[in-house]
C-alpha cells in the first residue's frame, strides 16, 4: 500500500508538473505580474512554450491509470509497449475520448482478426464524425468567426444567431472528434467509450453534463468531485465541492479566465437548480404543467439549451469584456438588418 501511494504520488507530481509548465506556465505568469505589478515589484519572466498535441487527454489518461493500480482495481502493467500504447492511443490523442486503463488495456492484448461488419460499421462512424467536424462544424464557425471576432460590430440577432450556431459548431467539433476516434478503434478491433449522447436534449444542466463530454465529465467525478466528498457532506461544502470542480474543468478547457468563469457559470447552474428545487416543482403545479409532460419536458430543454448558449458565450469569447459586451447587447437594436456590410 506504501509503495501504491508513493507511485501515485510520484505519477500526480510528474504528470501534473509537465501539464503546468506547458499549459499554465504563461497563465500564471501573466497573473503573478499583474499582482507584482501593483504592488511595484519586479516582474518574473514569462515563458511560452509550444503546447504538445493532445497533453490534457493523454496526461488525465495516465493518471486514471495510476490512481486504479492505486486503489487496486487494476494491477501495474509489466509490458512497456502495452503501456505506451495505452498512454498514446492514436485515435484519441487529439479530442478523447479519456479511456480507463480497466477498460482498454485488457483490449489490447487480445488477437484481432480482419470482420468485414466491424470495419464497414467503424467506417460509417468515422463518416459521420467526418460530417459533423467537415461539414457542420467548420461551416457554421465562418458565422460564428465573423461575429465573435468582431462582436463590436454587431448588436442583437446577430450575436443570438452566432451564439446558438457555436452551440451546435463546439457540439459538432467535439462529438465528430469522438466519432472518428470511436470508428477508427473499431476498425482496429477496439472499443471506446461514447462520448456524447445528445446532450442538447437534457433536461437539465445535471443531465446535460451526464451526456457531454461523458468520458470528461466522469473523470472528475470520480477523481475530484468524489474524494472532496460529494454531496456525502453538510450543503456549503457540497456547493463548494461543485463550483471547485467545475472551475477547474474550466481551467483545463484552456488557459484563460474566460473558460474559468463558463466553468464557474456551469457550477453555478447546478447549484441553483439544487436550490430552486422546491419552488420549480410549486410553478410546474400551479400553472398544471404536471399534466402535460411532453409540453413541459420540451420547455425543460428549451430552457437549459439557453442556459448552456448563455455559458458558451464565454467560452467562445475571445476576451471578458468580449463576453459582457455579448450579454448585454444580446437584445438590443432588434432589427431586420442582421449583419449589415461586416459579413460582406
Amino acid at each position: 500500500k506504501k509503495q501504491r501511494k508513493k507511485y501515485l504520488i510520484l505519477s500526480l507530481i510528474f504528470n501534473l508538473s509537465i501539464l503546468f509548465v506547458f499549459k499554465y506556465f504563461g497563465f500564471f505568469s501573466k497573473f503573478l505580474n499583474t499582482i507584482l505589478s501593483n504592488l511595484s515589484l519586479p516582474n518574473t519572466p514569462i515563458f511560452n512554450f509550444l503546447l504538445p498535441v493532445g497533453i490534457s487527454f493523454y496526461t488525465f489518461q495516465i493518471l486514471s491509470y495510476s490512481i486504479q493500480v492505486y486503489n487496486g482495481e487494476i494491477k501495474s502493467e509489466k509490458h512497456f509497449g502495452i503501456f505506451a500504447l495505452y498512454a498514446a492511443f492514436f485515435p484519441t490523442i487529439l479530442s478523447g475520448p479519456i479511456e480507463r486503463a480497466n477498460h482498454l488495456i485488457p483490449q489490447l492484448y487480445k488477437k484481432y482478426v480482419f470482420n468485414h461488419d466491424r470495419v464497414v460499421t467503424g467506417l460509417k462512424i468515422v463518416l459521420w464524425g467526418l460530417f459533423l467536424k467537415l461539414v457542420i462544424a467548420n461551416r457554421m464557425s465562418i458565422l460564428v468567426n465573423a461575429v465573435y471576432d468582431n462582436v463590436l460590430d454587431f448588436t442583437g440577432i446577430p450575436l443570438i444567431i452566432a451564439t446558438i450556431f457555436f452551440a451546435f459548431q463546439i457540439y459538432s467539433d467535439f462529438a465528430g472528434y469522438s466519432f472518428i476516434a470511436l470508428g477508427i478503434a473499431l476498425v482496429l478491433g477496439f472499443n471506446l467509450i461514447n462520448n456524447f449522447q445528445r446532450p442538447y436534449f437534457s433536461k437539465s444542466i445535471l443531465e446535460f453534463w451526464r451526456r457531454w463530454h461523458i468520458s470528461l465529465s466522469s473523470w472528475f467525478r470520480d477523481y475530484i468531485y468524489i474524494p472532496l466528498g460529494g454531496n456525502r457532506v453538510k450543503k456549503s461544502r457540497w456547493f463548494f465541492n461543485i463550483l471547485i470542480v467545475f472551475l477547474i474543468i474550466g481551467l483545463w478547457h484552456g488557459a484563460s479566465w474566460t473558460f474559468i468563469i463558463w466553468g464557474g457559470l456551469n457550477g453555478v447552474y447546478l447549484i441553483s437548480s439544487v436550490l430552486t428545487l422546491g419552488i420549480r416543482k410549486k410553478i410546474t403545479e400551479i400553472i398544471c404543467l404536471t399534466k402535460f409532460p411532453n409540453i413541459h419536458r420540451i420547455i425543460k430543454i428549451i430552457i437549459t439549451f439557453v442556459l448552456i448558449c448563455i455559458s458558451w458565450i464565454f467560452f467562445r469569447a475571445n476576451s471578458f469584456p468580449d463576453a459582457i459586451y455579448i450579454l448585454t447587447h444580446l437584445f438590443t437594436n432588434l432589427n431586420l438588418n442582421f449583419f449589415g456590410p461586416s459579413l460582406g
